[in-house]
């Protein structure tokens, strides 16, 4: 089944102390936000992209574009005050599609076959999500004494994609405006809605690059790749 993907890469990574939008920190002489783009230009599923960005960064992401020959960009989106709000300017300018993905730019490392997996789920049910479980140990603390163990059987790490039949997450963004509810992530304003999100098991590796660390993590991985594919 044929998808659209928003991509939000307006925020600017005040976490990764770069002075820069962190899309545009090169991994391997490439922009984080080229890697990103790759894995769905050159997805049969994937009909087009839809890039939100920050307005004052248009001509740079248009130069990435033209420069590495991205096809599938089909609009410059641009963000708002919130995460929410930037996805939600981006699924208001989907068009002629039931089923939209929903990526964070900084998710180089997803793989086509975990997006694959994730839209079918999300064509059977409505809305889906990839993640994987906790690993570690879970505690909740109040004043910085621990008040419990979390059991962590039950819990998982959500990643991106997360992907939604058009309709359904339009309803759900429309109505958290309304209401002034700003969710963690977009199922979140499914779930709050009623709408059952089913869960597709992801990759530890599909990591979110946020702080400078995690560039450390991303270089290791991208190695692998590599080496993989030699």
């Amino acid at each position: 089944m044929e998808y659209q993907v928003i991509i939000p890469a307006a925020g600017q990574g005040k976490r990764m102390k770069a002075g820069k939008n962190k899309q545009f920190i090169k991994l391997n002489e490439i922009p984080i936000i080229i890697h990103t783009l790759r894995v769905f230009e050159e997805h049969d599923q994937c009909s087009g992209i839809i890039l939100v960005i920050n307005e004052a960064e248009k001509a740079d992401f248009q130069h990435l574009i033209e420069i590495y020959r991205l096809q599938k960009v089909k609009q410059l989106v641009f963000g708002g005050k919130e995460r929410q709000d930037s996805v939600y300017n981006g699924v208001r300018a989907v068009e002629n599609e039931e089923l939209v993905l929903v990526h964070d730019g900084a998710r180089p490392f997803i793989t086509q076959e975990s997006i694959e997996r994730l839209v079918t789920k999300a064509d059977e049910t409505g809305a889906s999500i990839l993640a994987v479980p906790v690993k570690d140990t879970i505690k909740k603390v109040e004043e910085g004494i621990v008040t419990e163990t979390v059991e962590r059987s039950t819990l998982w790490s959500v990643q991106t994609p997360q992907a939604f039949k058009l309709k359904l997450l339009l309803e759900a963004h429309e109505k958290a405006r309304i209401e002034g509810y700003l969710g963690t992530d977009d199922a979140s304003l499914l779930e709050r809605v009623g709408q059952p999100v089913s869960i597709v098991a992801g990759d530890y590796t599909n990591i979110k690059i946020t702080t400078p660390e995690d560039l450390y993590i991303a270089e290791a991985i991208l190695t692998r790749n590599e080496e993989k594919r030699c």
